[in-house]
């Protein structure tokens, strides 16, 4: 199965609207979102075109694609407002022979790792920074962020397709990272 990875939209509708272009030219079966859909928190500023309700609509249309899980920016009102689950801290993933730990974030993270199941991969948005580090019980990935990326990074997306992981950047498409699963 293709996927496609998603993280820290923070309501802005022109990133989001590339994020789906995007999902689509990559002709993904699902699309992962790590969270932070709709706001932007007292930590960031606006970005660029924020509009929460058009992203809503957007994203609604793309339900039966989307599994996603709780940012540090959603609220109980979201679920409101949204056709697809956005409260889990966290989902577990099947990919093949290894499972991805699929969380925001905010609580579960490089310090403060969840009880995982040796060799699985740990993916998270939240810092805005895309990441690809083997840690001892673990890989840590994160895709960055689509609309407001941090410490000079592109806005970003991820695809996962069998065992390959890919980082690309959202306005060109340029793949800049690459990891191939050898288990």
């Amino acid at each position: 199965m293709k996927m496609f990875v998603g993280s820290d939209i923070h309501g802005s509708i022109y990133y989001a609207k590339k994020m789906i272009e995007a999902f689509e030219a990559e002709e993904c079966e699902r699309m992962l979102l790590l969270g932070d859909v709709l706001y932007h928190g007292p930590r960031n500023d606006l970005p660029y075109e924020y509009a929460p309700k058009e992203v809503i609509a957007l994203l609604n249309e793309y339900k039966e694609y989307i599994t996603c899980v709780r940012g540090n920016c959603e609220a109980e009102v979201d679920q409101m407002v949204l056709d697809f689950e956005v409260m889990d801290d966290y989902k577990i993933i099947h990919n093949g022979k290894r499972d991805i730990f699929m969380t925001h974030g905010h609580n579960y993270n490089q310090g403060n790792l969840p009880y995982l199941a040796h060799n699985m991969i740990l993916l998270h948005g939240h810092t805005h920074i895309p990441a690809l580090i083997e840690l001892d019980k673990c890989i840590y990935m994160n895709p960055g962020s689509v609309s407001i990326p941090k410490n000079d990074s592109c806005h970003s997306y991820m695809v996962i397709e069998d065992n390959r992981y890919i980082w690309k950047d959202l306005l060109s498409g340029e793949i800049y990272k690459e990891y191939k699963d050898n288990i």
